[in-house]
């Protein structure tokens, strides 16, 4: 069998703009930091968990405590929920049958591995029709680097199905999801449009798509790169 991992935002759910929100308006109303750097791909681990970290530290001199971090992390995850419970979120396009069919066959499983915390990736697949606890996962709760949260994730898709897996790919829409990718030496499927996709590319995506409404050529190009492996 084949594993399959997949990112969350921006990647299977439509939340990346909604969930950036959340977060700079819950630095703002729980530790009064304003002006943050919202282009991710500069913090050292894009993660939920990193980047509270890393701006804490710059903006107070120390780390947070874990009672800070909860509190953060309480205030972030309510106000996804607030969201969620007046519009529905979307899925990219082709999302749900793409992980209905993967998950139904017998050659591919699937797993997560997202840099958002537990809680809050539960919320925006709900949201979008999804569930998160239908795979096995790792997330920001488990560690601040993708590297470590993605060989989890991998490790956690061992046992839940009992068996090595003669390959992995990693299904992702940030440059920091190629550069992990690159680091551990796991092929990198893109998804974006436009300048994304050009930067996806030259991050060393193998192939990029903007969605999964091709189902069928998305699940071919899967084929070509896990067999190539």
């Amino acid at each position: 069998m084949y594993l399959v991992m997949f990112d969350i935002d921006g990647t299977l759910t439509e939340t990346t703009k909604i969930d950036e929100e959340c977060f700079v308006r819950s630095l703002a109303e729980v530790c009064g930091f304003a002006d943050v750097e919202t282009d991710w791909s500069g913090y050292k681990h894009t993660t939920d968990s990193g980047i509270f970290h890393e701006i804490y530290l710059a903006r107070v001199g120390r780390s947070p405590s874990v009672a800070e971090i909860l509190h953060f992390r309480r205030h972030f995850i309510g106000l996804l929920a607030e969201v969620s419970s007046v519009a529905a979120f979307t899925p990219i396009a082709g999302a749900r049958e793409l992980l209905s069919c993967l998950a139904g066959g017998s050659e591919h499983r699937v797993s997560l591995a997202t840099g958002a915390w537990r809680d809050s990736a539960r919320i925006k697949m709900a949201g979008a029709g999804l569930c998160f606890d239908d795979y096995p996962a790792a997330s920001a709760d488990d560690a601040h680097d993708r590297e470590s949260i993605m060989r989890l994730s991998m490790q956690r898709a061992v046992e839940r199905h009992g068996a090595p897996f003669v390959s992995t790919v990693y299904i992702g829409d940030g440059v920091w999801d190629a550069r992990a990718c690159r680091t551990l030496g796991i092929p990198f499927i893109g998804i974006g449009s436009g300048v994304r996709a050009t930067r996806l590319a030259s991050e060393g995506a193998i192939r990029v798509f903007q969605d999964y409404s091709d189902a069928d050529l998305f699940l071919e190009s899967l084929d070509e790169i896990t067999q190539a492996v």
